[in-house]
């Protein structure tokens, strides 16, 4: 199981308000005359049957219908268990949950954002072994007046990045709750390749980036705020777009270890300096942000490398190559891996988390 997605404790706090008086994404406002309802975005829908309406397995037939299945999907949805291919012989497994108020706010995202969102965020950490996903198990939690239109919006999401992935949705489960839960399994295929792991990092490697840092949390941030512009960092943090196609290359190029970027970059760096007996140093200046971040950080009077360094939910890649292996298309150095322990930011210690904790308060 992999480490809990990255999300702020902002969320966890506002939770305790259960419906928002005005919706903080500016420029969009509660239809007049109509109550706003408890976990339901502004957007979504509103009237319609709920889930306690049409029952249990009406709502799963709407999830799956219609949705296509890749070939490595040998038995899919409707049977006490799917069926999947692994011709490697191994596949990659891992699962995620994004809790409603705690890794989203249907008040900021629309179902089906939150839907692109949870795969975007499985699918990243099997890329991060070298592997492609295959398939998706989905878990969905829910109270019972929840409208079937969010779960028609969180499934079509779901169903259309799993699709773009090549890969199928071939079974979940569907339970009451008292919020909206997602759990999301992914399979991943490492055709042929090792497995990319934390602890085989060496001394004399380098730390390389697939992706980008800063822009989830930069757009957490102008949420959080109410601020207008930055629509680019608000849509990362809504949707993440991970370089999936990053991990296998470096996998194939011989890379010793790898991490999906969820906590924050000297976060998941910490991981594999950890597991790998190392110490990682990190060159800014390899990680210069653009201008949009600059722009938001003067904008919020924030510290930008606070977002690059420590930001998560990016879920970019990083890993380590051997220093005299060239780096596939897609990624750039940004540091280098040492004796000793700990990561280092230009040699130096950094005080504070170096990203997301959890079950810190």
């Amino acid at each position: 199981m992999s480490a809990e997605a990255g999300g702020p404790p902002t969320y966890e706090r506002e939770r305790s308000v259960p419906v928002p008086e005005v919706s903080p994404v500016p420029g969009v406002s509660p239809v007049p005359g109509v109550s706003p309802v408890p976990g339901v975005s502004p957007g979504a829908p509103r009237t319609g049957p709920t889930v306690a309406d049409l029952g249990e397995f009406p709502v799963i037939d709407r999830a799956v219908a219609g949705r296509r299945q890749p070939p490595t999907t040998l038995v899919g949805p409707g049977h006490d268990a799917a069926l999947v291919a692994a011709a490697d012989g191994r596949v990659a497994v891992s699962t995620d949950m994004l809790v409603e108020g705690r890794h989203f706010r249907l008040d900021w995202s629309t179902p089906h954002e939150v839907g692109r969102k949870a795969v975007a965020q499985n699918g990243a950490d099997v890329a991060a072994m070298g592997a492609r996903p295959t398939a998706f198990l989905v878990g969905l939690g829910c109270p019972p007046d929840t409208p079937v239109g969010v779960l028609d919006g969180v499934s079509a999401g779901i169903g259309e990045a799993a699709e773009a992935l090549g890969a199928g949705v071939v079974g979940g489960d569907l339970v009451q709750a008292s919020q909206l839960i997602i759990a999301v399994t992914v399979l991943g295929d490492l055709g042929g390749n090792a497995p990319l792991l934390r602890s085989a990092a060496r001394p004399g490697d380098i730390v390389a980036l697939a992706g980008s840092t800063g822009r989830s949390a930069a757009g957490l941030a102008v949420l959080t705020a109410g601020l207008a512009g930055h629509p680019d960092l608000v849509a990362a943090h809504k949707v993440p777009s991970p370089p999936y196609a990053a991990g296998p290359a470096a996998a194939a190029a011989g890379a010793h270890a790898a991490t999906d970027i969820s906590d924050g970059l000297l976060a998941d760096l910490g991981h594999i300096a950890a597991a790998s007996g190392v110490a990682i140093d990190v060159a800014r200046e390899l990680l210069e942000p653009g201008p949009g971040l600059r722009s938001a950080a003067a904008d919020l009077g924030a510290d930008v490398w606070e977002w690059v360094l420590t930001g998560g939910e990016d879920h970019a890649l990083a890993a380590c190559f051997p220093p005299d292996a060239p780096l596939p298309t897609g990624w750039r150095p940004v540091g280098t891996v040492r004796a000793g322990g700990g990561v280092t930011v230009d040699g130096h210690d950094r005080p504070g988390p170096g990203g997301w904790q959890s079950f810190s308060r």
